[in-house]
């Protein structure tokens, strides 16, 4: 029996809401983390039922689960262009700007995510801030060179006018490696102005991957609290 925390009930209802938008034939992208896991195993439970979809998940993780659940899976080689991927996230601002990458899945759910028409995400109402940042953003780094690259990262930040610590993403004794081999740098800057701009500095810098401020992707956010379930589209 899996365990449950207190925000489990909150992303179940979430997910409810966002399977409404699920038809039968579509090409769905399958999210990373708690939030999009129960998603899986409600679709799952439509799939035995006789829903016809494709699967394509955004880390090894949600594919084992997704196998084990029965739903058919494809690659994004199989499938390039997606109908819809439901998706978690760690913030959402009121612009549905996210921070996601939490789970450390950052790389291949905006691969995933810049491949679907449409992109919602599912979460409990302690997701939505009024501006990002509290949550530690992460930033996928090549491990060739990983030091120099760090320093240019506290430079850039600083240039902005942030701060705040950074620390490597750990796995025991050793680092976190992500699905694509790379690690992961988590930057605690409190509060982040301008998402923009930062996005635009980390996608232009050598050796880093990936980050994750998802900016225009998401289409609707499905939110579960105190008061129910609420819609949040732009």
């Amino acid at each position: 029996m899996r365990d449950k925390s207190p925000g489990d009930e909150e992303r179940r209802r979430a997910a409810e809401a966002a399977l409404e938008d699920v038809r039968p034939g579509m090409k769905l992208g399958l999210g990373s983390g708690r939030s999009a896991e129960q998603f899986v195993r409600l679709l799952a439970e439509r799939v035995r039922g006789g829903l016809a979809v494709v699967g394509v998940p955004t880390s090894a993780r949600t594919a084992e689960l997704a196998r084990a659940e029965g739903i058919p899976l494809a690659t994004l080689d199989d499938e390039p262009v997606l109908d819809l991927v439901v998706d978690g996230a760690d913030e959402v601002d009121p612009q549905l700007r996210l921070i996601k990458g939490g789970g450390g899945a950052l790389l291949r759910e905006k691969i995933v995510a810049s491949a679907s028409a449409r992109m919602i995400i599912v979460a409990d109402e302690g997701k939505l801030v009024d501006a990002l940042g509290a949550f530690p953003l992460p930033i996928e780094i090549v491990p060739f060179g990983a030091t120099p690259i760090r320093l240019a990262i506290e430079r850039m930040v600083a240039r902005l006018g942030l701060s705040g610590s950074m620390a490597w993403r750990r796995a025991g004794a050793g680092p976190y490696v992500t699905d694509g081999g790379n690690h992961i740098l988590d930057v605690s800057l409190g509060r982040i102005e301008d998402p923009e701009r930062l996005a635009q500095e980390l996608d232009s810098m050598p050796g880093v991957v990936e980050h994750g401020l998802f900016i225009g992707l998401a289409s609707l956010v499905v939110v579960a609290g105190s008061d129910g379930v609420t819609r949040l589209s732009k």
